[in-house]
């Protein structure tokens, strides 16, 4: 059996001894990476460390201990508030108003990672307190990024239009862009109908906590913490109120209290600045978040005395545990191997299809540029055949690759993974898991169908 084959065996294996055992994964994977690189790989513990993923780990640290703390002092509470007064109360449209920003952000140029780091955290928060669907909101700031992902001044789109470029391929970056645009369009709806938008539309509007507005069914109640939810009702009966759940039984810092403190402000002025330090200047962004959250700790230590148990370390484990194994797997050219081995079939349209589900498959677990940069090379050959468009073809390899980073073992679906407040995060990692593993077996084939198989460019 040849190592390649093996390497692949033994990721099978922790992916069911983790489910069946309940045992983390990321502790697995690293034990996987020490037998395989050391008796298999022959990699000494430097090259099998090569492939722990530093950079990540200080992002979801920083974020995590960053936003720790704005919750803990209530300025998520505070966020979460005046997005429901920007959207007029109308809760249905805060996962397209999270969608639409993360998109934004990419298209001007920030990288897919920084855009959902920024958001997912207040987005998640928004979830929590008025019981939208945790799922909902991580998938639609992660698609949200993608669908922006490819603009012609994005990060991703100008790597990819730079690799077709270099390997003197046709290319469309307008197309590039809309096929990416769409297709996250298409799933965000999708999933905006299935996990539960129907019923947020049918709340209708909320009043956020503390408002007291005039004419809102249920508001200035004594002795509640709850806002409250009114739908226009049918046939002319009166509206509805419905409990919405408050800070206190969500674990907001302060009750109903959603005033701007010293502290908030001062860390509302933080976000901001990870903004424009992330955006503005390309400095890193977990160093820059752990960088603002010392200073927000030492300013006031009784608000972030907790913060750092609240770095979500299983998260941490799990997915830097993971992507050290698929470090390992590319040090020994088990990527490769199974690219060249897709690359020589015969069957150009049978090529095209494996290569994006090889694509789809592992980005699931690492880099999606990265992936692309490999798998556009190897299409080459069929591609000068002339019987598969090249447009076409790398439109379909870019939004299989993409798409899956809502999968919990990538940078993106990690970042939600760890931001989402007060869940359950063995069930929220599996549904995510399960999620990515939908998009994984749909979205490639659909991809090929719609964008390969016509011949487009």
């Amino acid at each position: 059996m040849s190592p390649e084959l093996i390497s692949i065996l033994v990721l099978v294996v922790v992916f069911v001894i983790a489910t069946t055992r309940s045992v983390n994964m990321g502790a697995l994977a690293f034990a996987a990476a020490f037998g395989v690189g050391t008796l298999v790989a022959d990699l000494d513990a430097d090259g099998i460390f090569a492939g722990f993923p530093g950079d990540l780990f200080v992002v979801l640290v920083g974020v995590t201990y960053l936003f720790a703390i704005a919750r803990a002092n209530g300025t998520t509470d505070w966020l979460v508030h005046a997005a429901v007064r920007l959207v007029r109360g109308r809760v249905a449209l805060i996962p397209w108003v999270m969608f639409a920003l993360t998109g934004a952000l990419t298209a001007i140029g920030a990288v897919s990672p920084a855009a959902v780091a920024i958001v997912a955290p207040v987005a998640l928060s928004f979830a929590t307190r008025y019981s939208i669907s945790p799922l909902l909101m991580g998938t639609m700031v992660v698609h949200g990024a993608q669908a922006g992902g490819f603009s012609p001044i994005s990060i991703y789109g100008s790597i990819v239009n730079g690799i077709v470029e270099r390997e003197k391929l046709p290319g469309s970056e307008i197309g590039l862009f809309l096929a990416s645009l769409v297709a996250n369009l298409l799933i965000a709806a999708v999933l905006f109908a299935v996990l539960g938008g129907r019923k947020l539309w049918a709340r209708g509007a909320v009043t956020p906590e503390g408002d007291g507005a005039p004419g809102k069914a249920g508001t200035g109640t004594t002795g509640s913490d709850t806002g409250t939810v009114t739908s226009a009702g049918t046939g002319g009966t009166a509206p509805t109120a419905v409990a919405v759940r408050s800070d206190r039984e969500t674990g907001g810092a302060e009750g109903t209290d959603v005033r701007l403190t010293p502290a908030r402000v001062a860390t509302l002025v933080a976000l901001v600045a990870l903004v424009v330090a992330v955006l503005g200047f390309d400095l890193d962004a977990g160093l820059t978040a752990v960088t603002l959250a010392v200073v927000l700790s030492t300013a006031w230590p009784d608000d972030s005395r907790r913060a750092v148990g609240e770095i979500a370390w299983s998260t941490v484990l799990l997915i830097c545990g993971v992507l050290t194994y698929v470090g390992v797997l590319e040090e020994m050219g088990t990527i490769t191997w199974a690219g060249e081995g897709v690359g020589g079939i015969g069957v150009p349209l049978l090529a095209a299809v494996l290569l994006c589900y090889i694509g789809a498959i592992v980005s699931a677990f690492a880099s999606s540029v990265g992936i692309m940069g490999a798998l556009i090379p190897l299409a080459v050959p069929f591609l000068a055949q002339g019987e598969i468009g090249a447009v076409g073809m790398v439109a379909a390899l870019a939004v299989s690759a993409t798409v899956v980073d809502v999968s919990p073992f990538s940078t993106n679906g990690a970042l939600v993974l760890a931001a989402a407040p007060d869940v359950d995060r063995d069930r929220f990692f599996r549904q995510l898991m399960v999620y990515g593993g939908i998009v994984v077996a749909a979205v490639p084939a659909l991809a090929w169908l719609v964008l390969v198989v016509p011949g487009f460019g």
